[in-house]
């Protein structure tokens, strides 16, 4: 079920309904159920692989508050680790890693035969597997109680705004906000609307309109190397938006229903390097690899050799989470070289002048070290990596096309631009919602003109159910 088709507006409806006449418990119920629906509605066979998931951590994060037995504690959380971590890998990673071995030995002229798994990727698997990982890494490291009380644990796991493509919320977050009641006011409605309205728009008319330049480039053959820039320029923002329209419309429609769910963007376009870019990019994910994986293999409170290691392993997983595919890898190998450069040049006394010169041009620079690492996440495999770089090395020359090419991919940035623009200077993700009455009716009114007239309305996936 999709937030941008009627099926989910029907479904949104009903539920909500529901929820402003039911009182505290049995709206957690309800709600339970309800996500249990929205995710059934994808494939029900694969609710029972979310309830594992929630059973295993429920058990192991109760256990682990009840023992003082250092060593059990250790071998409940590790239970948890390889429950949760083997359904991933089995339905996410088996034929990856089989295909892998086989062109392996392949290369010493071994034969070898391995059964692929004629298998369907459960659809946001990657989330509700971290998510509810977190609990049971949070009571283990004393940070969190657990709860008792089972079905509304479920809702925490299940929550359906976000269950599907995050943000990858943690339990000391939101799940005090199930077990307590929760206050629906006029204003978060608004709040919440105005977050589901502008997700809409990402989605529908900018990422869906983007697309369309996009496909094309990736799905045929051979393009001019101003073609596939362009085409990489296009897919920088039909990712932001679609990524970032999925989690404010996520973040909607937890706001009116009384729930605060964490910011998963905040103008990422916007950062001169890229630790700041990871502070802005996919936070709740960067968060958690950062909180459970980089923090416990040493951070960077040991020495510049080992800091180095625990970037490249904590970027490495990260781009395999994203997906089964050597792209992602080498996208992930990437993003840890740019974080180990940084790193060392910051280092060096001789750039600290830098540091607060130079925006523009550090975020021109830093734009395209970000577009260039798009190509590797968004190409279909490393040997179409190599033909559009090749491409754009030595053959990037300018035409009628690819310049009609470009105008359609500024006009439909264009008041992505201006927005976010106004949010860098404002300080302020909200500041279209708290301005000018007259500024906010013409924007609302041209939006949605935009999404009418020229938004592709047919109810497409958002980019992150893949993964």
């Amino acid at each position: 079920m999709l937030f941008n088709s009627v099926e989910f507006l029907i479904f949104f409806t009903i539920v909500y309904s529901l929820y402003l006449i039911l009182n505290f418990k049995w709206q957690n119920r309800m709600l339970l159920v309800a996500s249990y629906v929205f995710y059934g509605f994808w494939d029900w066979r694969f609710l029972s692989l979310i309830i594992f998931s929630t059973i295993v951590d429920y058990c192991c994060g109760l256990y682990i508050a009840e023992t003082d037995d250092v060593k059990k504690k250790k071998k409940l959380l590790l239970i948890s680790i390889f429950m949760n971590l083997a359904l991933l890998g089995f339905f996410k990673y088996f034929n990856f890693f089989a295909g892998s071995l086989i062109k392996l030995f392949s290369l010493f002229g071994v034969s070898l035969k391995l059964q692929y798994l004629n298998v369907i990727l459960p659809v946001g698997i990657s989330f509700y597997t971290f998510q509810t990982l977190s609990y049971t890494f949070d009571i283990y490291k004393g940070q969190l109680k657990p709860t008792k009380k089972f079905f509304d644990f479920a809702l925490f796991v299940a929550f359906f705004p976000q269950l599907v493509a995050g943000p990858i919320e943690r339990a000391k977050c939101l799940l005090p906000q199930i077990l307590e009641p929760r206050s629906v006011t006029l204003n978060k409605f608004y709040e919440g609307c105005f977050l589901v309205f502008w997700g809409l728009f990402e989605k529908i008319f900018i990422s869906g309109n983007l697309a369309k330049i996009v496909d094309p480039v990736f799905v045929s053959g051979e393009h001019k190397g101003s073609e596939v820039m362009v085409a990489l320029y296009a897919f920088a923002f039909q990712i932001l938006c679609d990524f970032d329209g999925y989690s404010n419309i996520a973040r909607g429609l937890g706001k009116v229903m009384g729930f605060e769910l964490m910011i998963n963007f905040n103008l990422p376009y916007f950062a001169t390097n890229p630790s700041d870019f990871w502070k802005r990019w996919h936070i709740s994910l960067s968060t958690w690899l950062k909180d459970y994986l980089y923090i416990p293999l040493g951070g960077n409170k040991v020495s510049n050799l080992i800091t180095y290691r625990n970037l490249a392993i904590t970027m490495l997983l990260g781009g395999l989470w994203h997906g089964a595919a050597w792209t992602f890898v080498v996208w992930g190998a990437y993003q840890g070289i740019l974080l180990m450069a940084h790193r060392k040049v910051s280092s060096i006394r001789i750039f600290d002048f830098l540091k607060n010169r130079f925006f523009i041009v550090k975020l021109f620079v830093f734009f395209h070290l970000v577009v260039l690492g798009w190509l590797f996440f968004r190409a279909q495999n490393m040997a179409q990596v190599m033909r559009m770089l090749h491409s754009i090395v030595f053959s990037l020359d300018l035409d009628g096309n690819t310049l009609v090419l470009f105008q359609r991919f500024l006009l439909v940035v264009l008041p992505l631009l201006i927005v976010q623009i106004g949010q860098y200077k404002k300080n302020d993700l909200m500041f279209l919602f708290h301005g000018h009455w007259f500024i906010k009716t013409f924007a609302y009114a041209l939006m949605t003109y935009l999404i009418l007239g020229y938004g592709v309305l047919t109810a497409e996936e958002f980019i992150y159910f893949q993964f």
